[in-house]
């Protein structure tokens, strides 16, 4: 069974930076697209960015293109997300989520609804 964990997340303050990790295990990955979501209070859950496992292809939302980075590690089977100038605004539980659902060059169309498998989130705090 595919399992997602969550880490890394924690208080830091504005302008600063976070790196979030996703540790799968318990399948094989080649043919997934990994994301990461997120919930502030209040609020929807939204797509944040994602990745193709083997193309390296990778998704942003508008919100957080040019200050936040996906990559992976295929070795370790981790997803990462590293998060740059940090807002108050990004502050939210972030979600990592799988899916077998293979995407067009938008990232508007990678949905909740997609994903397969979630992880149980790491809460990310800005604030000074």
């Amino acid at each position: 069974q595919v399992q997602l964990v969550e880490s890394g997340g924690g208080l830091v303050q504005p302008g600063g930076s976070l790196r979030l990790s996703c540790a799968a295990s318990g399948g094989t990955f080649s043919s997934y697209t990994m994301s990461w979501f997120r919930q502030a209070p209040g609020k929807e859950r939204e797509f944040v960015a994602a990745i193709k496992w083997t193309y390296l292809r990778t998704w942003y939302a508008d919100s957080v293109k040019d200050r936040f980075g996906i990559s992976k590690d295929n070795a370790k089977d981790t997803v990462y997300l590293q998060m740059n100038s940090l807002k108050p605004e990004d502050a939210a539980v972030y979600y990592c989520a799988a899916t077998t659902v293979v995407y067009g060059s938008l990232w508007e169309n990678i949905r909740e609804e997609h994903m397969n498998v979630w992880g149980k989130g790491t809460l990310v705090t800005v604030s000074s």
